[in-house]
């Protein structure tokens, strides 16, 4: 069964990056489309980027110049480098294969103090 766990959480004032990671197991990762998603208390889950196998980004409007995904498919890793967060930004973290099925992992929790 695949598995995908994240890690990189934590606090951070506001202005300042984190890293995360979101590592899958199985063998077929290359052909996978990666998302992240996030909650915030009392929200709707919202997707913040996907990266299609051949590496094709989109990005929702709200972390577009902030966020980068990336991924290393000799790690079956997926990345999301968040620069110049704001306390807006705290959330549970969550990352999910997207393509060719449906896999949620089980988040991580971003905290920006202001």
């Amino acid at each position: 069964q695949v598995q995908v766990v994240e890690s990189g959480g934590g606090l951070v004032q506001a202005g300042g990056s984190l890293r995360l990671s979101c590592a899958a197991s199985g063998s077929i990762f290359s052909r996978f489309t990666m998302g992240w998603y996030r909650q915030a208390p009392g929200k709707e889950r919202e997707l913040l980027a996907h990266i299609s196998s051949s590496g094709n980004t989109n990005y929702a409007d709200s972390v577009k110049g902030r966020f980068t995904i990336s991924r290393d498919n000799a790690k079956n890793t997926v990345y999301l480098q968040m620069n110049g967060l704001k306390p807006e930004d705290t959330a549970v973290y969550y990352c999910r294969i997207e393509y060719p099925f449906a896999v949620w992992g089980q988040g991580t929790q971003v905290t920006v103090s202001s």
